[in-house]
């Protein structure tokens, strides 16, 4: 047998808590750039530039010690994602650039 609930379930919506969806917040606002679809597009811009270039430098403090590719290596390629961060209330967070393994060079 189940055992008897013996508290109610309150809900967020019912008390009055909404957090608005950041796709269909201030769709009309302009200023929030759209996410490119290639580097090329990408380097066009100056903020997705240096969205990218931090993205490099997190990586090569972190993880990353770059070495000429050796005959017996095996090169994993990558390739960017790019992603445009809104806050709840539809403004622009910040702009992310990551670098992600992908299919080999």
């Amino acid at each position: 047998m189940y055992p008897i609930r013996t508290h109610t379930i309150v809900t967020r919506s019912q008390n009055g808590i909404y957090k608005p969806n950041p796709r269909y917040a201030n769709v009309a606002i302009s200023s929030i750039p759209l996410e490119p679809h290639s580097v090329k597009s990408a380097s066009k811009d100056p903020e997705w530039t240096k969205a990218m270039l931090e993205e490099l430098d997190a990586l090569k403090h972190n993880t990353w010690e770059v070495v000429p590719p050796q005959p017996e290596m095996n090169v994993v390629g990558y390739k960017w994602i790019f992603k445009t961060k809104i806050r709840a209330d539809g403004s622009l967070d910040r702009l992310k650039a990551r670098l992600v393994k992908g299919l080999s060079s």
